[in-house]
């Protein structure tokens, strides 16, 4: 978008006339192409622009062109080994094995959130939690004392998201005996923030079980269901620019197992 909005900027000032694209070419090959960051702002463009956006057509284009991504990959995580494959189909076969750069078994590995190519992850055998880019082979150890980046499983929950300055961040939620406590660790500044949870509730026992975070436009959404009784579902939702936190009533699905 910099690089586009440079040389709209230098044609201008050299008098080039620019040649008009059309309505229908931006929104049929331009917009498609487009990262999902950069098609959620677009939509503040005009009312037609949302509206284009908006519709199942747009969505089911836009879903096929970062299909065909040639850096897309996938990551496979075996016992003993750990392999980086291509989306193409023709190059589904050819894969390449990489080495972990810590020190334990691939299987001793906890996958707990990923964004754009970043993992982060859990070690097994000190349940210290780092951020990890296969692709390059670099991971950064976020952990940095027995209270901050080391994840407890079965009680918290972790999720990746970018904030409104395109720093990449790390929600770990830690539910102690009767609190809930949110730290936010910053890639750019290499460290952690303490974030105030929802006031008098009761998400911290045992009783409920939280999904890892879904990262979608400017939200982080976790679902909370109660394990004991069936039906309560909630979904957390925390704002990446306000960094506040907000309950939303799951959506009703009906009887699914016809009983």
């Amino acid at each position: 978008m910099k690089k586009l909005k440079g040389c709209l900027y230098s044609a201008s000032e050299s008098n080039t006339k620019l040649p008009d694209l059309g309505p229908d070419l931006i929104m049929s090959e331009i917009l498609p192409r487009l990262p999902a960051k950069c098609v959620g702002r677009a939509k503040k463009v005009c009312q037609e622009w949302l509206s284009c956006i908006s519709s199942k057509e747009f969505v089911m284009m836009h879903c096929r062109h970062m299909c065909k991504g040639s850096r897309q990959k996938i990551l496979s995580i075996g016992q003993e080994s750990c392999f980086i494959s291509s989306t193409t189909v023709d190059l589904v076969d050819e894969k390449t094995m990489i080495t972990l750069p810590f020190h334990v078994r691939p299987s001793d590995v906890w996958i707990l959130s990923s964004l754009n190519g970043l993992l982060c992850v859990c070690l097994r055998n000190t349940f210290e939690m780092l951020i990890w880019n296969p692709l390059i082979r670099s991971c950064i150890n976020i952990s940095d004392s027995k209270s901050y980046g080391f994840f407890k499983i079965y009680s918290d929950a972790v999720g990746l998201y970018i904030d409104s300055s395109n720093d990449y961040r790390v929600l770990h939620i830690k539910r102690g005996r009767f609190t809930v406590d949110v730290m936010a660790y910053s890639r750019r500044t290499s460290h952690w923030k303490r974030i105030p949870f929802l006031q008098k509730r009761h998400y911290h026992t045992n009783g409920y079980v939280w999904s890892g975070g879904t990262f979608c436009e400017d939200g982080l959404y976790f679902t909370v269901f109660q394990f004991w009784l069936a039906g309560d579902i909630v979904i957390i939702r925390f704002d990446v620019n306000t960094e506040t936190f907000s309950e939303i009533g799951f959506p009703y699905v009906g009887n699914v197992m016809g009983l």
